[in-house]
């Protein structure tokens, strides 16, 4: 276990290799707040693919998880991309396969939700993010339909906030994060926390949805928090971002609907963000003909 000094002399270790390196840091919002402290970009999934694709940058370190640092590695050809972990692995993305995507295609449009690996990524239409699930579905649906995977709650949001049919690849494909939620927990919650609001993520089942006062991703969720006149959040989603948003967000506190602990994201730690760096390690790379597809249904999400 690291001390706060011991944090503090990486993170100015990191700060160095930065510069050295011309490197950005990318880390999602579940990661630790440590990790989170020493990164240029923090945000969901939507808002680091729209970094990773801007930035000047020559090395990107990713605190993620897998499919993440493909997509960065795919809008970002020529340049080198890591992540701090290697078994950072989202089980959710090992849930669809290229060959359930080309089957599905043959009856309508897919979309391929951000947490798939490039290979699903290629045989896609377009890709979305939870914070844009439901303008992609509209933009894309052929005759009212079209095809999303593989988080089925994320589709059934996508088809009700859309108004579009959303068909789910496969039929119970989930994120077990956000499969912990019950509509009990929300119920405990307004007894415990009188006025409070709940805001919950689209991954989470469709009940604990509808019981929810704020649905949307954690971009999303931390902006509502920056302009609702609450004062008090029971919030549904993984830890780090209720820890981020205690610690930035003045005059305001959160508290989680249940602790629900993404074990893959927290895998990358301060120390491998900066043996990663320093060695230039865990470099990810994708096939290019992979990529190149993959990029094609990427780049078709940012212009929606």
């Amino acid at each position: 276990m690291f001390s706060s000094e011991d944090s503090r002399k990486l993170m100015e270790k990191i700060e160095r290799l930065k510069d050295e390196k011309n490197a950005v840091i990318l880390a999602h919002n579940y990661q630790t707040l440590d990790v989170q402290r020493v990164a240029d970009f923090r945000g969901d999934s939507l808002e680091l693919a729209l970094a990773a694709s801007k930035t000047d940058a020559d090395v990107i370190v990713f605190c993620g998880v897998d499919f993440m640092a493909e997509t960065a590695a795919v809008v970002n050809p020529d340049k080198k991309v890591l992540i701090p972990c290697r078994k950072a692995r989202c089980p959710m993305a090992s849930q669809l396969t290229p060959e359930m995507v080309r089957e599905a295609r043959e009856s309508g449009p897919f979309v391929a939700y951000v947490n798939t690996l490039a290979s699903v990524k290629a045989e896609a239409d377009i890709c979305c993010t939870s914070a844009n699930a439901p303008k992609v579905a509209r933009a894309v649906a052929k005759d009212g339909l079209c095809f999303l995977g593989p988080d089925a709650n994320l589709a059934a949001f996508a088809s009700r906030a859309g108004g579009v049919e959303v068909k789910a690849v496969p039929e119970h494909g989930y994120c077990y994060v956000h499969k912990m939620f019950q509509v009990e927990d929300i119920e405990r919650a307004g007894r415990k926390y009188p006025g409070a609001e709940v805001m919950v993520h689209p991954e989470c089942d469709v009940d604990v949805q509808l019981k929810a006062d704020f649905v949307g991703s954690t971009s999303q969720m931390y902006r509502h928090a920056l302009e609702s006149k609450a004062e008090l959040f029971v919030v549904g989603t993984e830890i780090g971002l209720i820890e981020r948003m205690n610690a930035e967000i003045e005059g305001k506190k959160f508290v989680p609907l249940r602790r629900a602990v993404c074990i893959e994201m927290k895998l990358n730690t301060l120390e491998k963000v900066y043996l990663t760096l320093r060695d230039e390690s865990n470099v990810v790379k994708v096939e290019e003909k992979v990529a190149e597809r993959a990029r094609e249904a990427i780049e078709r999400m940012f212009g929606v």
